[in-house]
């Protein structure tokens, strides 16, 4: 990899420097935002950026309520971009399983982790919904998936314990998981 950066005129080895924790490289003073998790290989990566600049061919997942109501935080947006709210009504999926939209030739994944808008997810049934929606990708041969930190915005859960389920529910796949932040 160095001789790889040196080919490409990257800064002399003084200014370029990896940080192994959080897999952040800096060149000089700018760093570049993506975060590897090293125990994930590279299956689960965190990007900045727009969720919905994700390539056209990544499979799309977030969690609601099983009241599908999406008024508030990312689940609006989703809303707006993919409609379908009595589609994904008429599958009844309860807290724990996963709800599926299909929009051109991608998935779209709503994680059902609490019953109603107002409640809060539990770790359980967050690796509940994301267990059913490997099985769907698995099913599907889905191989991408672009995702918000899921749960951890509005729903409050702590994000080193949903990386951590995450990765745990993936590691037998070679499904891709990217994680968008802004």
């Amino acid at each position: 990899m160095w001789a790889a950066l040196g080919r490409l005129g990257a800064a002399p080895a003084p200014l370029l420097r990896f940080f192994p924790p959080t897999g952040v490289f800096t060149i000089a003073h700018v760093t570049m935002a993506t975060q590897v998790f090293k125990e994930q290989g590279e299956r689960i990566k965190c990007v900045k950026g727009d969720l919905f600049s994700c390539p056209q061919t990544d499979a799309l997942a977030h969690c609601i309520s099983e009241d599908c109501r999406m008024g508030a935080g990312i689940a609006v947006l989703f809303k707006k971009k993919f409609g379908g709210v009595q589609e994904l009504l008429d599958q009844q999926k309860k807290t724990g399983e996963v709800a599926v939209l299909q929009r051109d030739d991608r998935y779209i994944y709503y994680l059902i982790t609490k019953k109603k808008v107002s409640h809060k997810p539990t770790y359980e049934d967050m690796r509940k919904s994301l267990e059913a929606m490997k099985t769907h990708c698995l099913n599907n041969g889905v191989t991408d998936i672009s995702m918000p930190k899921i749960g951890c915005g509005l729903d409050r859960l702590d994000w080193d314990k949903v990386s951590a389920i995450l990765g745990e529910v993936f590691e037998d796949t070679d499904i891709k998981i990217t994680v968008y932040t802004l």
